[in-house]
């Protein structure tokens, strides 16, 4: 993996707002590993940028319950082939190509477990679309098509250690005992981490947090 830059939030936010005034629209893409903080620091730069930015998480393409039950895949729930890529990268075409009347985005919700389609309105007069998840870099068709349509892309980083406790914690809240909870995070999630760790070299940048997401 290429070195990592350590940079706030605040020069993340600057670093983005820089790239929203290059207009009309862009997309930045955050990507990492399960439990790097992915979620949070793309919510905080939208928030912090305000109605000019749209957070649109990959997250919302999670093949729905039924379906990975059917295919035999629940038990790797969050692996690259649970998801819809097609219809991702065909989202994010349509986001770059800034239609003249809003585009709706599906939400993965986690209570439900479940994405819901048309839950995200991304209107013609945002400049900049935020997308995270893992799986943003990946090199094999559809997703290798995701880095042509961003056009800035950022790898984050985070120690491993503190990475699991965070995705050990983050199942246990929804619902895993703990031991379930550690088998996932270093077993399923940690295939997955394997993956994406590939993928760094492809990333305009590199970063770590200079204040790490709590745990």
């Amino acid at each position: 993996m290429p070195p990592a830059e350590v940079l706030a939030v605040e020069d993340l936010v600057a670093r983005a707002g820089r790239l929203a005034d290059a207009g009309p629209r862009q997309l930045l893409g955050i990507t990492g590993a399960p439990g790097v903080g992915k979620s949070t620091l793309a919510v905080q730069v939208v928030a912090a940028l305000g109605p000019v930015a749209r957070l649109v998480p990959m997250d919302g393409f999670h093949l729905a319950q039924a379906e990975l039950d059917r295919l035999g895949r629940a038990s790797r729930k969050g692996a690259i082939d649970t998801f819809d890529a097609n219809g991702y990268v065909s989202l994010l075409r349509r986001l770059r190509r800034k239609e003249p009347t809003s585009v709706w985005a599906p939400e993965f919700r986690r209570e439900l477990e479940e994405p819901v389609a048309g839950a995200i309105e991304v209107p013609p007069e945002v400049r900049l679309v935020v997308t995270e998840g893992n799986y943003l870099l990946v090199p094999q068709p559809p997703w290798d098509e995701l880095r042509s349509l961003l056009h800035e892309a950022w790898f984050l980083d985070l120690d491993a250690e503190l990475r699991h406790r965070r995705l050990i914690a983050r199942h246990v809240a929804y619902g895993r005992s703990p031991e379930q909870a550690q088998d996932w995070a270093l077993g399923s999630d940690e295939v997955n981490a394997a993956l994406v760790a590939g993928t760094a070299d492809r990333a305009d940048l590199v970063v770590r947090l200079a204040e790490p997401p709590p745990e």
